[in-house]
């Protein structure tokens, strides 16, 4: 394992994690969420959309779905960017604008998310699925990284975050940790041969933030509204965050 107090290494590490995983990434994806992971991506795309934003950013967008599925359903011709700073995440998510009838309003650009490659309050909305794990968790550079999220966002624009949880019950609770330290390990580890990336994503999962954390965790950082729904028995929960 890695020293997470260390800025410089903290960033290495997510950087070459995902550089490295893309070939098996969403194949992994589906298999560890029991293909549910696309229906939770496409309930963050309907919350993004649900106040007719004109431009929405997939933050930490991979290789692109949650772009991809916004692109899909938005019926106002709303600009569509993803932002990663993984380019082999960023050119397969480049071959999946081909399931995208007007591909002129979706686009992908590789940055660092310290700093969004977008002038300050460009987005009515931000969008990030199953990634804002890895901006908080135990990171030094999250304070950061929310206040860039806050600075590209428009006033009264809305965060949303689809990501893993921590349920309530004590028995799901401890189910749940074992998945992800005897399947989710075990079959990352078989399909992608990548030991630390899936060491870092069960670890991650198991010790992140419980949603009402989370929430408070946002609502410190700036935003004025935020409310969350639990899913998967509270495995998963979507968080709206109002600047």
């Amino acid at each position: 394992m890695f020293d997470y107090s260390d800025k410089a290494i903290q960033s290495s590490f997510l950087h070459d994690v995902f550089s490295a995983v893309p070939p098996h990434y969403d194949l992994i994806n589906q298999l560890i969420t029991w293909g549910l992971d696309k229906q939770w991506r496409r309930r963050a795309a309907r919350e993004c959309l649900a106040s007719q934003p004109r431009r929405v950013l997939d933050l930490c967008c991979g290789t692109g779905d949650l772009a991809v599925t916004l692109a899909r359903l938005a019926d106002n011709n709303a600009e569509v960017a993803g932002v990663d700073y993984s380019q082999p995440m960023l050119e397969i998510a480049a071959q999946k604008t081909k399931r995208v009838g007007d591909r002129s309003k979706l686009s992908f650009v590789c940055g660092d998310i310290a700093t969004i490659p977008f002038s300050d309050a460009y987005f009515d909305c931000i969008g990030i699925s199953f990634a804002f794990r890895n901006l908080t968790y135990k990171n030094p550079l999250a304070g950061r990284y929310i206040a860039e999220v806050l600075r590209v966002l428009n006033t009264g624009g809305r965060f949303v975050i689809v990501e893993t949880s921590q349920p309530k019950s004590r028995l799901i609770k401890k189910l749940y940790h074992l998945y992800l330290r005897y399947f989710v390990f075990r079959l990352g580890l078989l399909i992608s041969g990548n030991r630390e990336a899936y060491r870092y994503l069960a670890e991650s999962a198991a010790n992140y933030y419980a949603p009402e954390e989370l929430k408070k965790l946002l609502m410190k950082a700036g935003f004025r509204q935020v409310s969350f729904r639990r899913l998967l028995l509270g495995a998963v929960s979507i968080h709206i965050a109002v600047k």
